[in-house]
């Protein structure tokens, strides 16, 4: 951290100075060859006499300085990039002696030398962090410290934005005529975003752990938020009148940054990278960088080919013609630079060669794979183990372009990415002015409605508490234990998922007595929806013919066994062609997930026979290593997998990257299972809607005595006693209607013909 500190100010010092000398210290003209330089002298060849060197190009070092002496705007542009300069100087030296604090902590507190710091997990030195506060109580408030309070402590100001873009209170969308709504977010608006709200002068908080009293009080709101529209207002107009000099920088910096990187591979701007929008719309609630880092790692690869999976014949016609008409000249070029270098010398031959290279490179990626299968719904299913939130109406809708673009938002390509950044400076004094102020009131309620005071922590989000009770969502399998209201929920689960996320990163953490019911009611729900599920050994006896289609490597990682499970049809959902997928009657994509989990649960009496049930799930060259271990890190009772935790070195450094590999497989499961469940939850609420909607005499006149109709979200009667399950294809027939027969409606029969 301190190397990257001293390397961010010697890089603004040299692209200032670099910039100006290019500016004001080069002879272009003789650079070019526009102007002869004759070289007179008796030690000088007559054949090299016309030659041009790089110090022919180079003014002197007082001509230069006259130049700049001589710019009056060059001169106002140092003085202000010194004047920022500085102030990172100052800034840098503080964070140093912050950095320096932390090491001594970690040497004399933790115990824990330098250079074994990278052999520890987070797990491991959050473990000796609160053996330290039992010890000796380094936070006088409380007497015991648990792995919650931590990732509060750490997470406070991040845990307020991940909730207020969850609630939409951050205007990040943005709709702009003939394109439509718009995520926009990049470095420079979240900066200004935490600047206000945050830390900078005049925001809502008076310190690092305070909220300021005032905002917590509503009788004030009105003038609070006039206050905050005009701090809002100030650093909107402060943004505009420093567009031109951070625009400046933005084009230096990524000119500098990415010029090579371009020309040596260009297909580098067709690469995709996870937007800062999807890192906080994807981001759990109490889940650190690295985390949150190494679970959008592992779903990279499947989100990048459900991206290119989506082909255009109109481009791929005319990228391959491109490329052939373009590979055809440089073939050209190529062969008689082999046959003569000379050709080498001819104006813009070389520009020539390097246009037509990144022409071909571009063009190339517009061509699809010919040996791709096009599977939407099994790959979009895969991204969804890994980045665990995705909207509602996705499901069934893989194969739409309307989806692609939807996640287009959250995995941008980085030639977009570029140009957010470069564009920022523009927008971004925009959307303070205009959208952020109009939002001031609702910022001030959301800070007085959703911040909590807990004792040894100071201010938090009270989403970041994950309250089931407070926050829960009745669609996320809270229903029942929840009294939140519309406003409280959180969307999309966040709630619900968080806490299931934290429970399996953090095993020896004890939830509240809200929280332990909804995972015990979980719980008790995966083991009913298991029993009607295919069984593990199943799943796993079709899953290496499973893994060869719709995998992204032709081998599954030994670091990650249950990759095998996540491409089985059955979590794949509608996969199989010769499957009815819209009425499966046991063993849907929820009971599938459900079968594994509860694989993984505790419910066998002897620790023999738990081992064995994860050795089903675990490589051969695997087994060995966990042996001692019995289960899942959430499912095994009295968090035996931890405290288990007594070999080797090298033997505990394995065991907890395999156990870290295997919470993460557990959690997607989890993820799958939760969506699952959510949407025939939903499914069952507009079917009950419509039903209600049916008048009584159709009802009793269409509904047999014995057999009670439910209704599909397509107004199909269907048996009660077949599940909806997996993900709904496309109906490629014509959709099925429901007549019903006059003559058959006397004894309360219900027919069904296409």
């Amino acid at each position: 951290m301190m190397l990257s500190e001293f390397f961010e100010l010697i890089q603004l010092l040299f692209v200032v100075t670099f910039t100006t000398f290019l500016f004001n210290c080069v002879e272009y003209d003789i650079l070019f060859g526009n102007r002869a330089v004759n070289h007179t002298g008796p030690s000088v060849n007559p054949l090299d006499r016309s030659k041009v060197t790089l110090p022919d190009a180079i003014l002197p070092s007082h001509q230069c300085f006259e130049r700049i002496q001589g710019s009056s705007w060059i001169i106002s542009l140092l003085i202000m990039a010194a004047v920022f300069w500085i102030y990172r100087l100052i800034k840098v030296i503080f964070n140093i002696l912050s950095y320096w604090e932390i090491r001594q902590f970690y040497i004399k507190a933790l115990k824990i030398r330098m250079d074994e710091l990278c052999n520890f997990t987070w797990q491991e030195v959050q473990d000796r962090l609160i053996s330290l506060q039992r010890e000796q109580q380094i936070c006088i408030h409380k007497k015991e410290l648990t792995e919650l309070d931590i990732y509060h402590r750490i997470l406070r100001f991040k845990n307020y934005t991940v909730a207020m873009v969850n609630k939409s209170v951050l205007p990040v969308r943005l709709h702009l005529p003939m394109l439509g709504e718009v995520v926009f977010l990049t470095q420079g608006l979240k900066y200004n975003f935490e600047l206000i709200l945050f830390w900078g002068p005049g925001s809502l908080f008076q310190n690092k752990w305070n909220l300021h009293p005032k905002y917590k009080r509503a009788s004030n709101r009105l003038e609070l938020a006039q206050q905050l529209s005009r701090v809002i207002l100030l650093a909107g107009v402060a943004n505009l009148l420093l567009c031109p000099l951070v625009l400046v920088w933005q084009v230096l910096y990524a000119f500098f940054s990415y010029a090579e990187v371009i020309k040596r591979e260009p297909g580098s701007l067709g690469a995709r990278r996870w937007s800062l929008y999807g890192r906080l719309y994807l981001r759990h609630f109490n889940e650190l960088d690295h985390e949150l880092q190494g679970r959008l790692g592992h779903g990279y690869k499947p989100a990048a080919k459900y991206m290119n999976s989506f082909a255009s014949p109109l481009l791929a016609v005319l990228a391959r013609n491109v490329a052939f008409f373009s590979g055809s000249v440089l073939a050209v070029l190529i062969a008689l630079t082999v046959y003569d270098e000379d050709v080498l010398t001819v104006q813009h031959i070389l520009t020539a060669i390097t246009v037509l290279g990144v022409v071909i490179t571009v063009t190339r990626s517009f061509i699809p794979d010919e040996h791709m299968v096009w599977c939407p719904e099994q790959l979009l299913q895969c991204v969804l183990a890994h980045i665990h939130y995705m909207p509602d109406h996705w499901k069934g809708n893989a194969n739409k372009c309307e989806t692609r673009d939807e996640l287009a938002q959250l995995f941008q390509y980085k030639a977009v990415f570029i140009l957010e950044e470069l564009i920022s400076p523009v927008i971004t004094p925009f959307i303070l002015i205009f959208l952020l102020r109009h939002k001031s009131l609702e910022i001030i309620d959301f800070f007085r409605n959703f911040t909590v005071e807990v004792v040894g922590v100071g201010d938090i989000c009270s989403f970041a508490q994950m309250d089931i009770r407070r926050h829960g969502n009745p669609q996320w399998l809270s229903e029942g234990q929840t009294e939140a209201s519309v406003y409280q929920q959180a969307e999309n689960g966040k709630t619900e998922l968080s806490l299931m996320h934290f429970t399996i990163k953090n095993p020896r953490w004890q939830p509240p007595q809200d929280s332990s019911v909804f995972i015990s009611h979980l719980k008790e729900k995966v083991q009913q929806d298991a029993q009607s599920g295919p069984s593990t050994q199943l799943l796993l006896s079709e899953a290496p013919l499973c893994v060869s289609l719709f995998s992204n490597e032709s081998d599954t990682s030994p670091n990650n066994p249950l990759a095998s499970v996540f491409t089985h049809p059955w979590l794949k959902a509608p996969g199989l062609p010769s499957r009815d997928w819209r009425f499966l009657p046991q063993n849907t994509t929820a009971s599938a997930a459900a079968s594994v989990l509860a694989s993984l649960s505790a419910s066998q009496p002897s620790p023999a026979s738990r081992t064995h049930s994860v050795n089903t799930l675990l490589p051969s060259n695997s087994r060995h290593s966990l042996s001692q271990h019995h289960g899942s890190t959430m499912y095994f009772s009295d968090r035996t997998v931890v405290d288990s935790m007594s070999a080797s070195e090298a033997t505990r450094l394995h065991n907890s990257a395999l156990l870290m590999e295997y919470a993460s497989a557990e959690m997607s499961l989890h993820a799958i299972y939760m969506h699952e469940v959510h949407q025939l939850n939903s499914l069952s609420q507009r079917a009950g809607v419509a039903l209600s909607q049916i008048p009584v005499s159709l009802k009793e006149s269409s509904c047999s005595p014995g057999q009670v109709a439910s209704i599909n979200p397509d107004n199909h009667s269907i048996p009660s006693n077949r599940r909806l399950g997996g993900w709904m294809e496309e109906k490629e027939e014509e959709e099925e209607e429901i007549i019903i027969n006059r003559s058959a409606s006397e004894s309360g029969a219900v027919s069904e013909v296409p």
